[in-house]
Formats: C-alpha cells, sequence, structure tokens
C-alpha cells in the first residue's frame, strides 16, 4: 500500500507554511496524499501561493491566516477547521527571529521569540489533541533549530525558545504514546532559503558545516515526510538534527 494510499483523507495542519522550510514541507506533505492546511500570519500571499501550487500539482490544500501568539484568534481558527474533522498531522514551524547579545536584548525581544515558539505552540497544539486522540493516530512534528542544541552567540533567546520545545516535545509524547500519537523535534542546521542567504556567505557556511554546504528545505521536508508517514510509528520523543554533521 503507497503512502498516499495510506495518509488519502487525513489533513494536515503546517504553522509557518509560508517561508522556505515551511512550503516545502506543504508540498511533501501533499505529495504523501495529505489535505494540507498552510498556516501564515505576516505573509498570507505566500501560504496562499504555496496552497495553489500544490492544487495546480493535483494535491489538496488550503490556507489560513491568524497569530499564533493570539489564544482566542488561533482557537477560533481551529474551531472552524476542526469542523471538518480531527487534524492527525501537525507540523509546528511557526517561529521568528529577533537577534541580539543578552547584554543589549530589549525585553520586547526575548518575550516575543518565546511567544511565538512557545506560547504559539500549545495555542495551537491543545485545542487539537482531544480530537487527535479519538482517532487513536496521529504525529506531531515540530521544528526546531541547531541553537536549540548547541546554543548560539546572539540568539539566547531563539535557543532557549527552541529548547523549551524540545522538552515540550519529549513530556507530550509520553503523554501520546499509548494513543497512536507520535511527538518528534526536527532540528535543522544552517538551510537555504531568504534567511540564511541574509546570515551566512558560502565561506562562513564552509568553516561552520562539515559537510561544507547548505542544507536544502526539500532534505528537511523529506525527514518530516517520513515522520509523518505510518512507517515512523516507532519513533516518538526524538529531537533529529539534520545539520549536515554540524553536531
Amino acid at each position: 500500500m503507497s503512502l498516499t494510499t495510506t495518509l488519502s483523507g487525513k489533513r494536515a495542519l503546517v504553522t509557518g507554511g509560508s517561508g522556505d522550510i515551511g512550503a516545502a514541507i506543504c508540498r511533501r506533505l501533499a505529495q504523501a496524499g495529505l489535505h494540507v492546511i498552510v498556516h501564515a500570519h505576516r505573509h498570507p500571499q505566500r501560504a496562499q501561493e504555496v496552497a495553489a501550487t500544490i492544487q495546480d500539482r493535483g494535491g489538496s490544500a488550503e490556507a489560513v491566516v491568524f497569530d499564533v501568539t493570539d489564544a482566542q484568534e488561533t482557537q477560533q481558527s481551529l474551531d472552524t477547521l476542526l469542523r471538518d474533522g480531527p487534524l492527525q498531522v501537525l507540523v509546528s514551524n511557526a517561529g521568528i527571529y529577533a537577534d541580539a547579545p543578552m547584554a543589549g536584548m530589549k525585553a520586547e525581544q526575548w518575550q516575543r521569540v518565546l511567544d511565538v515558539s512557545l506560547n504559539g505552540f500549545f495555542n495551537v497544539t491543545q485545542p487539537l489533541l482531544l480530537p487527535m486522540i479519538r482517532t487513536r493516530w496521529g504525529r506531531i512534528i515540530v521544528i526546531s533549530s541547531v541553537a536549540g542544541v548547541l546554543g548560539n552567540r546572539g540568539q539566547v533567546n531563539y535557543a532557549a525558545a527552541k529548547a523549551g520545545l524540545h522538552g515540550a516535545a519529549k513530556s507530550l509524547a509520553l503523554e501520546l504514546a499509548s494513543r497512536g500519537i507520535t511527538v518528534n523535534v526536527v532540528a535543522p542546521g544552517v538551510i537555504a532559503g531568504r534567511i540564511s542567504q541574509a546570515e551566512f556567505d558560502e565561506t562562513s557556511i564552509k568553516r561552520l558545516v562539515p559537510m561544507r554546504r547548505a542544507g536544502t528545505p526539500d532534505e528537511v521536508a523529506a525527514l518530516v515526510g517520513f515522520l509523518a508517514s505510518p512507517e515512523a510509528a516507532y519513533i516518538s520523543a526524538q529531537v533529529i538534527g539534520i545539520n549536515g554533521a554540524m553536531i
């Protein structure tokens, strides 16, 4: 039985689906037969474009816009989505940067980054759990960063947020293990895209990454696609790096 057949009829929500990695994940899940809900907040047009691309390729997708840090707005959006049934795949990918050395970091920079990653994870995930549990099948995949494993100068807030997600995901995996639901973290390193292009030149990448290149969004999406599949049913509570041997 193919993955497309196995996952057909199930729905996936990808938060932060309008970014480079998020869009690649959306396309990959659609190829596996899932109906993909592409989430965005600041870039709704990009989410619409990702959904349209999936539809043009014969897949099933729609776009949704809400602020994951706004618990009420998130709940209302999820309630609307849940009217059509449970969401059985969640990829928690929403996150932001606000880099600065901690000695010069503003409280707003600290709070906002943690708010999107940690509070956003709770606001989106918690309302989906009981409907998912009732199906006794689900996949929750959290997109983190190598910074959450190693730390990084100028990213105390970002690293703290991502490391917090590791603890949350491991704990949630224990709570859901008997319900047929897995919870895992994918922690990318330097991945080609709009953000890395602005942060890293080729020389820096070769110095930082033993494989001497940036990864691609499609490589991250391939890992996420596997973790979302039935074949990954015995993998849970793991933080899986995809970083060209940085660690």
